[in-house]
């Protein structure tokens, strides 16, 4: 049951994410003081033995490709298959932008026409997660499916932003609603794909020359009544920092708690990303350090709580940092206060200023390179 992978890693996600994703894409946004979220997308592709892998990227992709640029992080350095980046490209045959998720692949159609595997897993790049493909791979042949989606029920969450999907007792799919005002079901999508290949090119090139660009609405929606479409529930812990700044947020903050960082970094297979070569974070003499994860090459003086801190951060004497994600390369000067808060790379706060948000689903959000 050999399989090769697919990860949409297209773009800003709709602006969802603001300023964030005014540089970088989604998939390049950082995740737990170390980590970029495409490396957990990635690392599951390769601890499930996929070992080709193709990732489908368009808005702000310099950063992206360059974490990218070094394969052997993820064991994809290898004479077959290993890892391809594909973007838009200008050819006699034209010049089109990704019009959607289903066109990203239709029009990097020799990657798939080229392999020899049986079966496609496509996947989101900007989600955090651990899943052993092989085991949606083996559900979907036990059960002679088309097309499976896997899903997590998010009894209590606010689902206006996933696809629900209704799923009948033997886990067919009978419905699928995209960011329904009042979903039907509790059973939200993850964006997670199981499907032949040749069926794949298939449906590819009959939606395409029709118009029909999307990967959700135009194949899989569209033929709920005619394919064996069915649902995988999947129980371990998801959350998608592409859904907007609050699950960015979220999805950082849950690093702090020490069961999800255990799940993601010591316990085997692990999520791998390309490491920095730096010195161990330095804690001076008067530093008050708690509840924080940090990243190498940083220095405190002052005062840091329930915190995520990413490379090379300076926190200066009597400074107050609370409850908030301070990216790579950002300063604070002295007596600064930052609270509730997103500090994007290389944020600079002179001595003595404030930056406050009302929450932490509504964090005060400072774009890269801000000087204050």
């Amino acid at each position: 049951m050999k399989a090769i992978g697919i990860i949409l890693a297209g773009g800003n996600n709709d602006g969802r994410l603001g300023v964030l994703t005014d540089h970088r894409a989604a998939a390049a946004l950082p995740v737990g003081s170390c980590y970029r979220a495409i490396d957990f997308t990635l690392s599951n592709m390769s601890s499930s033995g996929i070992g080709k892998v193709a990732v489908l990227t368009q808005f702000n992709s310099r950063s992206l490709r360059d974490h990218l640029m070094s394969s052997k992080w993820w064991d994809f350095g290898r004479k077959q298959g290993g890892l391809f980046v594909f973007t838009p490209y200008t050819s006699k045959e034209g010049s089109t932008w990704f019009r959607g998720t289903a066109d990203s692949i239709y029009q990097n159609m020799t990657f798939l026409k080229r392999s020899n595997e049986e079966y496609v897993v496509i996947t989101s790049g900007d989600s955090i997660y651990k899943m052993d493909y092989k085991k949606v791979i083996k559900e979907h042949v036990a059960k002679g499916a088309d097309i499976t989606v896997v899903y997590q029920n998010m009894a209590g969450k606010d689902l206006s932003k996933f696809g629900v999907m209704e799923v009948a007792e033997d886990g067919r799919l009978m419905g699928f609603e995209e960011k329904p005002a009042q979903p039907k079901s509790e059973n939200a999508s993850l964006g997670i794909y199981v499907i032949s290949r040749t069926l794949l090119i298939n449906l590819l090139e009959q939606a395409i020359p029709e118009g029909k660009y999307d990967l959700v609405k135009d194949i899989i929606i569209r033929f709920i009544p005619t394919l064996k479409i069915y649902g995988y529930e999947y129980n371990g812990y998801w959350n998608s920092v592409g859904a907007g700044t609050a699950a960015y947020f979220a999805a950082n903050m849950d690093f702090l708690n020490k069961e999800v960082r255990d799940h993601f970094v010591s316990e085997y297979p692990y999520i791998a990303t390309k490491p920095k070569d730096e010195p161990p974070a330095k804690f001076n003499r008067g530093a008050d350090v708690k509840d924080t994860i940090t990243g190498s090459g940083s220095i405190f003086d002052g005062k840091v709580e329930h915190c995520v801190v990413f490379r090379k951060v300076r926190v200066g004497v009597g400074a107050v940092v609370k409850n908030s994600i301070l990216m790579e390369g950002c300063q604070i000067g002295e007596n600064c206060v930052v609270e509730n808060a997103i500090l994007d790379k290389y944020v600079v706060l002179t001595a003595g200023q404030k930056v406050i948000g009302t929450s932490a689903a509504e964090p005060a959000i400072l774009k890269k390179e801000t000087v204050l």
